[in-house]
């Protein structure tokens, strides 16, 4: 079984993605990783080429900033990627510049992928999610946030990024059949210094939509106001280790009421049952192979 990671990334240093911590998590497991790598405003490339030069496989890239509905561009980064993938592997590996793997689920997923190799009927593996807000001491609980997603699908030339890139289709938007596994995704993605969350913010909007809608809805300040939240819950777990140095050197400071719920009442109904594992209006990206 031979498995390649792949990502996208640009500008990680200036929007302080986590993405070595992201690559490094995962490539324990992968035999390569292909990252396609955005012409960016600073340092980027040098970052990446010096992750893992054996494994690390670079193809620069210039986005196309004119696809500005939906977040599209990114969808179409991670297929540059995606497609440069030799056919000699078996599974892919995909993960976000701010997503991270714990290490004590390598095995798992591994385990995953051996026991699924040869099933021609899962298309590929599905994760759970765990939203890291404000710090790295909580994590989202609303419907906000998507809990489950395709990270790993087999190396199959038909399946292409879906949307903005969070989840995957293949031939004619056909959803994929996937399995779950017992494994999550630490998304880290809303944990940044203040100031450099606001500039993501007033940045990242601009490839979702076009300058009126910015200038109409993304709110103009110096830093970003944490305490717009709905509702989180405190996190009691472990980070992976590959994030223990960036959590050290945090430099901001997050505080929140545990007993503030911001939620809908209908918000708070399906949060109850889906609790008690019916998940009630959930979108859902993907087709689940019991």
């Amino acid at each position: 079984m031979k498995v390649c990671g792949f990502t996208f990334i640009r500008n990680a240093i200036k929007y302080d993605y986590p993405v070595v911590e992201a690559i490094t998590s995962i490539l324990p497991i992968c035999d390569k990783f292909v990252v396609a790598v955005g012409k960016s405003e600073d340092d980027t490339l040098n970052l990446i080429k010096n992750i893992s030069p054996q494994k690390i496989e670079i193809i620069e890239t210039v986005w196309d900033d004119s696809l500005r509905e939906g977040g599209r561009v990114l969808a179409v980064e991670t297929d540059k990627a995606f497609q440069h993938i030799t056919i000699d592997y078996d599974w892919c590996f995909y993960i976000q510049g701010d997503e991270v793997v714990h290490e004590k689920y390598l095995p798992t997923i591994k385990e995953a992928m051996e026991e699924h190799l040869y099933d021609e009927r899962i298309d590929g593996l599905l994760f759970k999610y765990l939203h890291f807000y404000g710090s790295y001491d909580y994590v989202g609980e609303s419907f906000k946030w998507y809990r489950n997603e395709i990270r790993i699908v087999r190396n199959d030339k038909n399946i292409y990024s879906y949307r903005d890139a969070q989840g995957f289709r293949k031939d004619d938007n056909k959803k994929l059949h996937v399995v779950s596994i017992d494994a999550y995704i630490y998304h880290y993605g809303w944990v940044k210094d203040p100031r450099t969350m606001q500039k993501k913010q007033e940045d990242f909007n601009k490839l979702w939509h076009d300058d009126q809608w910015v200038d109409k809805n993304v709110i103009k300040a110096d830093e970003f106001d944490y305490s717009n939240i709905d509702v989180l819950k405190k996190f009691t777990g472990t980070h992976p280790k590959v994030m223990q140095d960036r959590i050290e050197k945090i430099n901001w400071k997050f505080d929140y009421d545990l007993s503030c719920n911001k939620m809908k009442f209908k918000d708070k109904l399906k949060l109850f049952f889906s609790k008690l594992g019916c998940d009630i209006g959930q979108y859902k990206n993907y087709k689940l192979i019991k």
